[in-house]
């Protein structure tokens, strides 16, 4: 009606290191470190089972800026089109430092979402197809670039081991 050039995307869960702390995979990244780092023993988790598309961040950003390049607005899913367990997030995570999962993490009713929705997976076809754009980050280096950052603030970036 006024002329806008408004595109729509649908943005996945989008991770960095600058992601907030009460944010799931920065709450395990913080965790960690603040594990390594002596300042609490337990990670307090929900739901391990859920699965979750996760990027990163500054892609999807770039992903963004493509989108307002076009002639014409359109609507885009912005998503790896892959699906990870918070489990295997948290083994992922622990496993880069050489820390076993089962002796820190403890599970807590508080963090169950009423709501919960068990899998989110996004197709991003259309973006690769009209905008050139896929995820080039891996979930494992995903994982390890967001602990980098955490283990690093904590004062303890050489625990990170593989």
């Amino acid at each position: 009606a006024y002329g806008y050039f408004a595109s729509n995307g649908s943005l996945f869960n989008h991770e960095s290191p600058r992601r907030g702390g009460t944010c799931g995979t920065r709450k395990v990244t913080r965790g960690i470190a603040a594990i390594i780092a002596g300042k609490q023993e337990k990670l307090y988790l929900g739901n391990l089972d859920a699965k979750r598309d996760w990027g990163y961040a500054p892609e999807y950003v770039e992903a963004m800026w493509l989108m307002l390049q076009l002639p014409e607005p359109d609507d885009f899913v912005i998503a790896t089109g892959e699906m990870n367990t918070v489990r295997e997030m948290v083994a992922r995570a622990f496993a880069m430092v050489g820390l076993d999962p089962e002796e820190h993490v403890e599970i807590d009713p508080r963090y169950f979402r009423p709501t919960e929705v068990d899998e989110l997976c996004g197709d991003p076809a259309k973006a690769e197809r009209i905008l050139g754009w896929r995820a080039q980050t891996t979930f494992d280096e995903l994982i390890r670039l967001m602990l980098q950052a955490d283990l690093a603030e904590a004062g303890v970036w050489q625990a990170l081991t593989r």
